[in-house]
C-alpha cells in the first residue's frame, strides 16, 4: 500500500513537472513592455509573443501609465502618442496616420513600425489595468496597414485582419467620436487602390 502511494505520488509529480507553465510570469517575463501583474487576455499574449523581438524598450522613458516608451525599428511611441494630441483618438488616427495617393505607394514599414509601438503599448496598459483608449488609434493603424497589404496586391488573408472588420472595430470603439470623423473611416475602409 505505502508503495503504490508513493508511486502514485512521484507519477504525479513527474506529470507536473512534464506540464509546461502557463503562468503569467513565464508568459510575459520576457517582454520588456509588459510591466504589470494583470493577466493578458490569450489574443494580446500571442500579440506579445509576436511582436516582442521587434521592440525595444526604453531604460528611463515611459509613456501612458508608466508603461516604458518603446521602439520599433524607426518608430517611437512617444513621437506618435495619441493621448499628447489635443485631437480626439480617432481624429489624432486620421490626421497621423495618413496615406498615400496612390495607396499602394505607402510605405508598408513605417506603418507597420508604427503598429507595433501601439501593439507594445496596448500590451503593457493591459497588464498594468490602464486605460484601453489606445484601442481607437491601434485599431485604426491595422485597418491602414490591411489597405496598404491589400492596395500592394497581398491582402491579408486571416479575416480579423481584413479593412472590413478592422473598420468595424475602428468604428466601434470610436463609437462616441464625431460621425464625420467616423465616416472618413468608413469612406478610407472603401478605397483600396
Amino acid at each position: 500500500m505505502r508503495t503504490r502511494t508513493v508511486l502514485a505520488f512521484l507519477s504525479g509529480l513527474s506529470l507536473s513537472l512534464a506540464l509546461p507553465t502557463n503562468d503569467l510570469a513565464s508568459r510575459q517575463a520576457s517582454a520588456c513592455f509588459v510591466v504589470g501583474k494583470t493577466p493578458l487576455p490569450a489574443e494580446v499574449a500571442d500579440v506579445v509573443t509576436s511582436i516582442q523581438n521587434s521592440i525595444t524598450c526604453s531604460e528611463t522613458a515611459t509613456t501612458i501609465s508608466n508603461v516604458p516608451d518603446v521602439s520599433s525599428g524607426a518608430s517611437i511611441f512617444s513621437a506618435i502618442d495619441f493621448s499628447r494630441s489635443t485631437q480626439s483618438p480617432l481624429e489624432f488616427a486620421l490626421t497621423k496616420f495618413a496615406t498615400a495617393t496612390p495607396l499602394a505607394s505607402t510605405d508598408l514599414k513605417i506603418f507597420q513600425d508604427n503598429l507595433n509601438v501601439y501593439l507594445a503599448t496596448e500590451a503593457g496598459l493591459r497588464s498594468v489595468g490602464g486605460s484601453l483608449a489606445i484601442k481607437v488609434p491601434k485599431f485604426f493603424l491595422q485597418m491602414q496597414v490591411s489597405r496598404i497589404q491589400t492596395a500592394q496586391g497581398n491582402p491579408p488573408k486571416v479575416a480579423g485582419q481584413q479593412v472590413e472588420h478592422l473598420r468595424d472595430k475602428v468604428t466601434k470603439n470610436a463609437a462616441g467620436e464625431d460621425k464625420k470623423l467616423l465616416d472618413q473611416v468608413v469612406t478610407l475602409a472603401a478605397q483600396l487602390l
